[in-house]
């Protein structure tokens, strides 16, 4: 990778495009992962005379243990002006296992991420994150080597999110940093087929937080406009703590979805503690008071292997409205480069 690196760098110099560059990034993880009850689409080839002559997908249970994994590569092209503007692009290269069967999954390139950054100015387009989606403390501490755990469970409404494997919404998110203060929102628009006509439905949303002392605290409200007239709102507090060795967050939302099953507060916690030079500790739940939200809990752990190497694992509970609860468990490695 350093070698392509530096080739690609030492060709863009060639052309005279000193300020250029293009760069990798990424991580890679493999281990175990266990789902109770596991099940997943599974193809089913009926034949006749030793010929297919044609396919159904079912769903049926499947290994509760398999071998999740999953690579990821950044590549991004970024340019800087004379007068200090950068444009960059990103695409991404993902491939993951498919967690109902535990079979391989190939890699594909995304949709593509053009960003325009000046100051405390950025403003990006194309497969962005809303507002959401950078939100400050939403994410939390996720607890597992895939980070299956969240405090944002009882969430329903669908935000705008960055797309790691497919096209993703081709919309505009905009950011300004002022000092501790951030501030900012997108939007993005959907064409979709009704009664044989076309129609749009607008989502935008916006943020603001503010970081003082060892603390931060983050707003944001959000939007949706469906095509039968009817709105779908979230709004969502999250409140970070980072205290020498720990780092806490809290999380309050308020969704007001299509389904009635769904709406109501989603509201959860999470906390992380380096109980030593290369261990931490993590513990993160959520959960929601609708009918059908879902709700996790538990723990995980990560040992620092250096050079950004380190083993990681979790085990916890998922529970989907009142259905029985389920265990969720994984072990395994992760290294960025």
């Amino acid at each position: 990778m350093k070698k392509l690196l530096i080739a690609s760098t030492a060709l863009i110099a060639a052309t005279g495009a000193a300020s250029a560059e293009i760069k990798f990034s990424g991580f890679a993880r493999f281990g175990i992962g266990y789902e109770e009850d596991r099940s997943g689409d599974v193809t089913n080839f009926n034949t006749a005379g030793g010929v297919v002559t044609s396919t159904d997908t079912a769903n049926v249970d499947t290994d509760d243990t398999i071998l999740i994994s999953r690579f990821r590569l950044n590549i991004d092209g970024i340019v800087e002006t004379d007068s200090g503007v950068e444009f960059q692009a990103r695409v991404r290269l993902q491939a993951d296992e498919d967690n109902g069967n535990g079979e391989a999954t190939e890699a594909g390139l995304n949709g593509a991420r053009f960003s325009v950054l000046y100051g405390g100015l950025r403003v990006d387009a194309g497969n962005v994150a809303g507002s959401f989606d950078n939100l400050d403390d939403y994410f939390g501490n996720e607890p597992g080597l895939e980070e299956f755990l969240g405090q944002y469970v009882g969430v329903n409404y669908e935000f705008l999110e960055y797309s790691s494997t497919g096209s993703g919404a081709n919309a505009v998110f905009a950011q300004y940093q002022l000092g501790d203060l951030s501030f900012g929102g997108s939007y993005d628009q959907e064409t979709v087929a009704l009664n044989g006509s076309d129609e749009s439905t607008d989502r935008w949303d916006i943020f603001a937080s503010y970081s003082f002392d060892a603390f931060t605290a983050s707003v944001a409200y959000g939007e949706k406009d469906l095509v039968n007239g009817d709105d779908e709102s979230l709004t969502v507090l999250t409140l970070g703590a980072e205290l020498g060795d720990f780092y806490g967050t809290l999380f309050l939302a308020d969704d007001d979805v299509a389904d009635d099953a769904e709406n109501g507060t989603a509201y959860g916690f999470s906390a992380s503690y380096n109980v030593g030079a290369a261990t931490t500790l993590l513990v993160a739940y959520g959960d929601g008071n609708a009918d059908d939200d879902e709700r996790n809990i538990g723990v995980g752990a990560i040992y620092d292997l250096g050079n950004g190497a380190s083993l990681r694992g979790g085990i916890g509970e998922i529970k989907e409205g009142d259905e029985d609860g389920f265990i969720r468990a994984d072990f395994g490695a992760r290294f960025n480069f």
